[in-house]
């Protein structure tokens, strides 16, 4: 997985953040056979990370679930990713779509909005493939994608902390978010492979 490898010592690592045991359990089966992804039983605040995923809607409203610890804990943080997507997108980020802003804190130094939804408090029908866009954005960027100073953002995030994508307000089942997360890491680090979920 030359692909997934950080330059320097180590590897990029990805750990999968649940609150929850249902999701806990999803998660063991996607960090299975994927030694770069571990599972952390409890807040993504809890990790310590270079970034966080904020599973956003497509404007930036960072007030739901999750978004909201990070509007807690990160100052003006949701200003900061309103104004990147107005200038990156014009307003809506379109979901498969990732951008990073910092945090100006220590750990973690990195927000990564990633949007599940176009609109805040949207439920998601069970069988979307927006968990499986928003996280293959993430890695997308992750793998290939710049800072606004040009720095590969692999240079600068070796540890991303990952909450689950949808399966707060949108309601995917946590499995179905597992198996979608699994399909994006397997086909941004393991280009050509099998699918193993």
């Amino acid at each position: 997985m030359a692909a997934a490898t950080r330059r320097g010592s180590g590897m990029l690592e990805l750990v999968l953040c649940a609150e929850s045991e249902p999701q806990a359990e999803a998660w063991a089966s996607t960090a299975e056979g994927r030694p770069q992804i571990h599972v952390h039983r409890g807040s993504v605040l809890e990790v310590s990370a270079d970034a966080v995923v904020s599973p956003a809607n497509a404007y930036g409203w960072l007030r739901e679930g999750v978004d909201a610890t990070y509007t807690e804990a990160f100052p003006s943080i949701e200003q900061r990713v309103r104004s990147a997507i107005l200038g990156s997108y014009g307003g809506e980020m379109p979901i498969g779509e990732a951008l990073i802003v910092p945090t100006y804190i220590a750990r973690p130094a990195w927000l990564i909005a990633a949007p599940t939804t176009r609109e805040p408090f949207e439920y998601l029908a069970a069988e979307t493939v927006n968990p499986y866009l928003a996280a293959r954005a993430v890695f997308r960027l992750w793998s290939a994608g710049l800072l606004d100073d040009g720095v590969p953002v692999r240079q600068s995030v070796h540890t991303i902390a990952m909450p689950g994508l949808g399966t707060g307000v949108s309601g995917v089942p946590p499995e179905v978010c597992a198996r979608q997360i699994a399909a994006a890491w397997d086909a941004v680090f393991e280009p050509g492979s099998v699918a193993r979920t």
